[in-house]
């Protein structure tokens, strides 16, 4: 279950699936996460627990956050050690002046478009996997 690594196996083989819900990010100042919240990720800073959640659950629950956004998997199942993968991606995303917040998790990486474009970026992870980009 180690995952894809070979480069040019993963970007032409790579297929994007756009996910349901508006998310964004948010930070919470103690690692005690509310009950009833669910967020998508959770990452301890020094600063505080950054937190990927829905909007609406934000909302719920009185979080400031920043960021609204929607969020892409990436249906390849890339290593956690594969090289230039994600640089490759968030490049291609740049060139359209499209800043992008990528998540590994073990299976799939997900990335976190600006609300809006996240048609634009499918289109461009498309041309990235026929080889036009």
């Amino acid at each position: 279950m180690s995952g894809e690594t070979d480069l040019d196996t993963l970007l032409h083989s790579l297929s994007a699936k756009l996910g349901s819900g508006l998310f964004v990010f948010s930070t919470l100042g103690s690692r005690d996460i509310p009950a009833g919240l669910y967020p998508r990720m959770m990452f301890q800073e020094g600063e505080g627990t950054t937190l990927i959640l829905l909007k609406g659950e934000a909302e719920a629950h009185g979080i400031a956050y920043e960021f609204p956004c929607r969020m892409i998997t990436l249906d390849v199942h890339s290593s956690l050690e594969a090289v230039g993968f994600i640089a490759r991606i968030a490049g291609e995303l740049a060139k359209a002046g499209m800043g992008v917040n990528p998540v590994s998790g073990f299976f799939h990486d997900h990335l976190f478009v600006p609300d809006g474009r996240q048609d634009e970026a499918l289109a461009i992870l498309a041309r990235i996997a026929a080889g036009t980009n």
